[in-house]
């Protein structure tokens, strides 16, 4: 060490053991400061040796400065370098698991590390986390021991650059990650026997172990990633992403899911040949499932997706949605959307509707009609009032469709008709022996001298509505003519409907005021 730097070790050594005692010193480090002409002696060492690091240093820190000094002096006698006062040539904390920990956790020391270190060695003092890069700012070292302790993580290979008198260096029982092949270079400056076990060394047995898991497991791992995607393809697309999803298309795994295995408790109907569920598709949409257990011909089935493929396309707020179908050998399904309403013959039987709501029903019934006819002619429905929905806003709603059937098509007019006269009069063809033709001559019989017998006495129709139901019966009589050239056409039935409709909304109120003028005598609307 030279003579300047020497004098600044005797100085502050001799102030320091002024103030503490030698073994308490290093401890009561936050409590010395230094002497008042420090500064001048911290510049004279400058100016002597301009290599000294804290006279590099960008901002001086006498503090600082003064607190690396003190730690020098006690840290040169810990590691039993001969004579303190001449050089500082090792740092020996080896077996010493309390103060090595204590002098590593000094940055100031580290970042004024003395020029005349050669030798760090911080063996056997069960060290833990990761390398203590702080040893590394002594770049001048030769030599470097941090065997037998419990470091583990990253090896800093980079930061050893500047190190370039470093020609022994151990690192053996360690827990260091595995370095890179690329890193080999690095190690061959040194022997073999500074990295036992070490954990550091690449290892060309794991590299090759890898190699054959890249090039054998890859692969298969590509197989069976294809396998996978192909199973839900075929299987489960709806786990795919929307743009691999095949659009409308059902598979009978998807409808085993969305109810839970065909549990008896997601069924509504079972019959001959079909049956109906409730589901839960994987969206959170419910789904009315309706699957046929029929074995068909090729080409039928192929009828049948065509066919599907037109009732998808159905949109209209007086049609249930159909959202897709499932084709599948022995198991064929048509899925739509599910509605919580009751159908048209249970809403009748059951709540007595007035007039007012049932030419509602009546409007949007002919509505769905005229947008099919005039957008999908080739479709065909049921308007039947036992698969007529109503939603809970009294939106009626066709459910039941076939594609291609030309002459049940041509009976549409007739099947309105006698659904006109259900829904005036509450009864239902099948109540009489002839069926159809027995109904529509009932109500022939009746018309016009006797209607109080055939139109629904619940609703307790007031003269002026009880002429437009009058109306209705005549309309409905019209559409089930034998001859066709008589019937209506949509838009003559939709004109008069929509026509009676508003002109009972402005009837309403009048007859309101009416019941109340009376005292009450008159008869009872139900709104």
């Amino acid at each position: 060490m030279d003579s300047p730097n020497v004098l600044l070790l005797l100085t502050t050594l001799s102030l320091a053991v002024s103030s503490a005692i030698s073994g308490s010193v290093v401890e009561d480090l936050a409590n010395l400061q230094p002497p008042s002409d420090f500064n001048t002696t911290v510049m004279k060492n400058c100016q002597h040796d301009p290599s000294l690091r804290y006279c590099n240093s960008s901002s001086v820190d006498l503090k600082e400065i003064f607190k690396f000094t003190i730690v020098a002096s006690h840290l040169c006698n810990e590691s039993k370098n001969p004579n303190c006062v001449q050089s500082f040539d090792k740092i020996d904390l080896r077996n010493r698991p309390k103060m090595a920990p204590l002098y590593l956790s000094y940055s100031f020391f580290w970042k004024y590390c003395p020029l005349t270190i050669f030798s760090i060695n911080l063996s056997n003092n069960s060290l833990k986390g990761s390398f203590p890069t702080e040893v590394l700012c002594c770049a001048q070292i030769q030599a470097l021991d941090l065997s037998l302790n419990g470091l583990a993580g990253e090896f800093p290979i980079e930061s050893f650059s500047p190190l370039t008198n470093l020609t022994s260096l151990n690192l053996s029982y360690n827990y260091f990650s595995e370095s890179k092949i690329s890193d080999s270079r690095f190690f061959k400056r040194f022997n073999a026997s500074c990295f036992i076990h070490s954990g550091i060394l690449p290892s060309h047995r794991n590299f090759t172990i890898k190699a054959i898991f890249v090039l054998v497991g890859f692969p298969i791992f590509v197989v069976f990633m294809v396998v996978c995607f192909g199973w839900l393809c075929f299987q489960r697309p709806d786990f795919l992403p929307r743009m691999f999803q095949r659009k409308h298309k059902f598979t009978p795994s998807m409808l085993r899911a969305a109810t839970n295995g065909f549990s008896r408790k997601n069924q509504i109907v079972r019959s001959d040949g079909v049956e109906i569920y409730k589901g839960t598709i994987r969206d959170g949409t419910e789904v009315r499932i309706e699957i046929y257990r029929d074995c068909i011909s090729r080409e039928k089935r192929k009828e049948f997706v065509e066919e599907c493929k037109v009732l998808v396309e159905l949109c209209h707020k007086n049609l249930v949605q159909v959202l897709g179908w499932c084709n599948n050998r022995n198991k064929r399904a048509i899925v739509t959307e599910w509605t919580d309403g009751e159908t048209i013959e249970m809403w009748l039987s059951d709540s007595a509707p007035p007039w007012k709501h049932r030419l509602k029903i009546l409007a949007g019934v002919v509505d769905g009609m005229r947008y099919l006819q005039e957008h999908w002619p080739e479709v065909v429905y049921d308007i039947r009032i036992d698969s007529v929905l109503l939603t809970d806003k009294h939106e009626p709603l066709l459910s039941r469709f076939q594609v291609g059937d030309q002459y049940r098509n041509n009976k549409k007019i007739h099947w309105f008709g006698i659904f006109l006269l259900e829904i005036i009069t509450n009864r239902r063809s099948q109540e009489f022996e002839r069926g159809e033709a027995g109904f529509i001559e009932h109500v022939r019989e009746n018309y016009p001298e006797n209607l109080h017998k055939v139109i629904d006495a619940r609703m307790k129709l007031p003269e002026n509505i009880f002429d437009q139901a009058k109306h209705g019966i005549e309309l409905g009589l019209m559409c089930t003519d034998q001859s066709i050239s008589k019937h209506p056409s949509l838009d003559q039935i939709s004109h008069m409907i929509n026509k009676v409709y508003e002109s009972c909304l402005e009837l309403a109120p009048q007859n309101h005021k009416r019941s109340h003028g009376d005292g009450g005598k008159g008869h009872k609307h139900l709104q």
